[in-house]
């Protein structure tokens, strides 16, 4: 175990920013090294690095100074670079899927009860969700609010915004998939502005 390290994450859990940005510049690089070698994205990676810094700051007083910090940082980079990767693979499996869409139909322009469907199908899916998410979805998903402004509004973290988001739309995906049947939802849901 390293001792400077260990001090270091009982300085941060006091609110020492100093040690904060010690433990930054120690690990920032091998951290780095890692998520990209993982999403092989340069921007993406500069996120989730930041994403990883962000949450080291938030989760200071869980983490157990006795216990590496560097494998701390290392599980969470991982974890958010999993997380990044398998979003990346679901909006590709959703653009194969809007290719193949017959887009030029007349139901598709002239079709008023299939848009109705939509609207029902996605307030159905939202109605499912716990209050506090259904809040999160309608302001970031339906009124393009960006977390930082969500997490402002609603006096909560950036990062609990995007956790409950995240968990949000994961359950709408669910629903949405046990009604197949409504084809163009997938696009409905793509078309939803994405925020960060």
């Amino acid at each position: 175990m390293n001792t400077q390290d260990a001090d270091l994450v009982v300085k941060l859990q006091q609110d020492d920013v100093a040690a904060f940005d010690t433990l930054y510049w120690r690990y920032h690089q091998a951290v780095y090294r890692n998520i990209f070698k993982f999403v092989k994205e340069p921007i993406a990676t500069e996120d989730i690095l930041q994403e990883v810094y962000a949450r080291l700051w938030e989760k200071r007083k869980d983490i157990n100074p006795g216990q590496s910090v560097a494998g701390w940082l290392f599980v969470i980079s991982f974890n958010l670079s999993v997380d990044h990767v398998r979003k990346r693979l679901r909006e590709q499996t959703i653009h194969k899927e809007l290719f193949n869409l017959n887009t030029d139909s007349d139901d598709w322009t002239d079709n008023k009860d299939m848009y109705e469907q939509q609207y029902q199908l996605l307030q159905e899916a939202i109605a499912q969700l716990s209050d506090k998410k259904r809040q999160i979805v309608t302001m970031c998903k339906l009124e393009g609010k960006t977390y930082d402004e969500v997490a402002a509004e609603l006096n909560i973290s950036r990062n609990t915004v995007k956790e409950h988001l995240s968990v949000a739309m994961a359950r709408l995906n669910e629903y949405i998939q046990k009604n197949k049947e409504h084809k163009y939802i997938v696009l409905f849901l793509f078309f939803l502005n994405y925020t960060d």
